[in-house]
């Protein structure tokens, strides 16, 4: 793959050890993981449930050249994160990439509805879920500089009606790497975030298949889009590789929407 002349295929494969993406048999984890093969980088992704999906894309990756590892991770066991990725960066030569990519399916509600147990479970399940894997991985990153990508959503800078139980979890996401950021740049690391906007895959595809999201609710997503019309995860995966490779080494504590204009 080539771009304004660049080959982008050796985007990372000058890179000592692996990305690691977490959530990565997911629909946009899986697509990040794909691209990030293409352009030279091992892959090491994990996966809650799925681990059927997770085995074939590992062997996939694995297939196209590169090393593949999958493994299963509850994020919500702190002390299994840690392990895992010091697991990882022992079995790899370390981690030059960490891709935050999970995060679970979200049910549109008016926050006049929510309990707030249940904002204290999205907030555990979500942002502190990418806590427990980014504070262990910060000391492996500053062996290769490497970066983290974490991906939120573009509902932090535009409010979608109904979706307070995705955005303010990812806000919180999106604070902690600005804060990687700040601190870890003396070191040589980098942090960004990229913020879908709607999907036809990922977990907008979920949403409308549990009729969350209804023909009128699409209707009304595409009038607020100035290209009228949803992205795939491919949109995301070009935006994270782009942050995590070389290209992007002087831009650090950004947030890249991915949304064809939904925040403008």
């Amino acid at each position: 793959m080539t771009e304004h002349g660049t080959d982008l295929t050796s985007d990372f494969a000058d890179r000592a050890g692996t990305a690691f993406v977490v959530g990565g048999s997911g629909g946009l984890g899986a697509a990040i993981c794909r691209e990030l093969a293409v352009r030279g980088s091992d892959v090491a992704l994990t996966y809650r449930g799925n681990e059927e999906a997770a085995q074939l894309l590992a062997a996939d990756i694995s297939e196209w050249g590169r090393r593949a590892w999958a493994v299963g991770l509850d994020l919500t066991d702190h002390g299994a994160a840690k392990a895992s990725v010091d697991a990882i960066a022992e079995a790899a030569g370390g981690i030059h990439t960490l891709v935050y990519a999970a995060g679970p399916t979200v049910p549109q509600r008016h926050l006049s509805t929510v309990d707030p147990g249940e904002v204290r479970w999205q907030l555990d399940a979500d942002a502190a879920g990418f806590f427990a894997v980014a504070q262990p991985a910060i000391v492996h990153l500053r062996e290769t500089e490497g970066s983290i990508v974490a991906v939120t959503t573009a509902a932090t800078r535009r409010f979608p009606v109904r979706d307070g139980l995705s955005s303010i979890p990812k806000a919180a996401v999106e604070a902690a790497i600005r804060g990687i950021a700040a601190e870890e740049g003396r070191f040589g690391v980098r942090a960004n975030t990229v913020g879908p906007g709607m999907l036809t895959d990922g977990m907008a595809q979920r949403l409308m298949a549990s009729g969350d999201l209804d023909e009128r609710a699409l209707d009304v997503a595409r009038a607020n889009i100035p290209m009228r019309r949803f992205g795939v995860a491919a949109d995301i995966a070009e935006a994270v590789c782009f942050l995590a490779s070389a290209r992007a080494r002087f831009i650090t504590g950004q947030h890249l929407d991915v949304d064809g204009g939904f925040t403008l």
